[in-house]
Formats: C-alpha cells, structure tokens, sequence
C-alpha cells in the first residue's frame, strides 16, 4: 500500500488551545529582549501564537515559518487571530509586522539582524535537530535568543502502546519507521549542554502538566492531532480505523474517564539561551 497524504489540520491541533499553548507562553517568558529586530517563529502551525509575539515587540520584523500548506493557510487567514482565552487576545486582524512563509525548518538560517528564535513543539519532528540548534547558534548575533520547547512524554503510554500496537505483526511492515521521530528528543541535561557550548547562558527546565481532558476518548482525540499522524499517514482508509480502534481500546485502560474528566500528565521540556 502506498504511502497517504495526510496534511496538518489546523482545527484539529487547536481542539485543545488553551493546553496547547499554555507551554508556548510558559516558554517565551524567559526571553527578555527589549527591541530585537527580527523575530522568527520556526513551526509556527496556524500562527495564533505567533502574532503574539508580532504584538510583543511591534517595532520587530515577525516571521511565522511552517513546512505544512495547510498551516500557513491558516496563519494567513482565519486561523491567525490571536490567541483565544491567552492573555493577549486582541480580534482577527494580523499586525502589519507580521509575515508567514511556507519553508522547511532544516533550510533555515538565521540572518545577522535575527534577535529572536521560537521553535514550540515542532523539533520533535525533525531528527537531529540538535545539530540544527548547534547551527543557528553559530549564526546568531550576540546577544540573540534561542527558545525551544520540545514534548517529553515519548514514554508515556500515550506513546509507549502507540509504538506496541504498531511493532505488532498486524501492522509492523506496514508501519516501519513511521515513529523514528520519537526517539529524536534529548534529555533536559543534554539539551543544556548543547546551549552551553554554543556560547549560549542556558536556562532549560521541564515541567509535568496535569491535563484534565473533556470527552469522550480525549486522549485519543489530542494523539489525533499531532503522535498519531504518521500512522494514519502510513495507513489511512479502512487500516487507519482498524489501528485505531485496537489502540483507543488499550489508552480507556491506561487513561480511564474519572468523575471530573479524563487526566492526561503531559510533560513538556524548555531551553532558553542567549548567545553571548
């Protein structure tokens, strides 16, 4: 069978906002610029995060890069609103300093007059990204930032039965290599070290969110949205839903509904450096 197209789906990914991007705002805390120039927001999705930092530091040029079509649309539209029950929700209209592209993370590079550099929960995505973050080091300014925010429950059972149903031999050929991307992420250590010896003064930390999720199936309705789609991309049609169905019954079982909804701890890892 060959292989599906299965693009981003902007929607989808913000069914669930406010934990979404709680971590996005818990990260760009520690960048203390006062007037960078440039301001580049690498995986930007559909770009309601990043037209807060537009609104952040007006007398900025703000850049919005994500590789998907589907995404960019979003960020160029409707889906660039400001960010909804965040702290700076300010109506549908893009500032006039902010600008989206469609390009793939692994071809850029940062310009002399880049101060400011976001990557939220997309790096995962991109094996070997630490030599990418050692790259863009080297090409920043003194004086630059670099913050990174990383998911760090890739052995979580979210994730961890994601990768047993899929190794099972009912789906292991059809399935191989569709999840190498979760063995991309570092540990917080690791990561500091990198920032270190990139001449950066490093601030890396993790931190466990304890998600209540409303729902039916809820966990299963967030791994839909990002841990769940280079399988369906693999198998799409009638196999998709058979792989789901085997896999929702095993998350009811590791995630079971409670009284108030269905708790989903989510831990999430931060670095933030400034090149000196």
């Amino acid at each position: 069978m060959g292989t599906k197209r299965l693009g981003w789906d902007p929607a989808k990914y913000v069914e669930f906002g406010d934990f979404r991007n709680r971590p996005f705002f818990d990260l760009t805390a520690r960048i203390t610029a006062s007037a960078p120039r440039r301001v580049v927001d690498l995986g930007c999705g559909p770009g309601n995060l990043t037209a807060t930092l537009a609104r952040r530091w007006p007398g900025a040029r703000v850049q919005g890069l994500d590789s998907s079509p589907d995404m960019v649309a979003a960020a160029r539209g409707a889906g660039a609103e400001g960010a909804r029950g965040t702290p700076d929700d300010a109506g549908t209209r893009l500032p006039g300093n902010l600008a989206f592209e469609l390009a793939d993370i692994r071809g850029w590079v940062p310009g002399q007059d880049t101060d400011v550099v976001v990557s939220n929960a997309a790096l995962q995505w991109v094996p070997g990204h630490q030599e990418l973050m050692s790259g863009w080091l080297r090409g920043l300014p003194e004086g630059a930032w670099l913050a990174v925010q990383v998911p760090g429950n890739f052995g979580s059972p979210s994730h961890t039965l994601m990768r047993q149903v899929a190794q099972s031999p009912r789906w292991r050929k059809q399935l191989d290599g569709a999840l190498r991307h979760q063995d991309a992420v570092w540990e917080p250590g690791q990561y500091h070290e990198l920032l270190l010896r990139g001449g950066a003064r490093a601030d890396v930390w993790e931190t466990t969110y304890s998600q209540l999720l409303p729902g039916s199936r809820p966990v299963l309705e967030w791994v839909r949205g990002t841990g769940l789609r280079p399988v369906l991309q693999a198998l799409g049609g009638r196999d998709g839903r058979e792989f789901e169905a085997e896999y929702s019954a095993l998350l009811d079982e590791a995630y079971p509904a409670g009284d108030f909804g269905t708790l989903y701890p989510f831990r999430r890892i931060f670095m933030v450096g400034q090149k000196q």
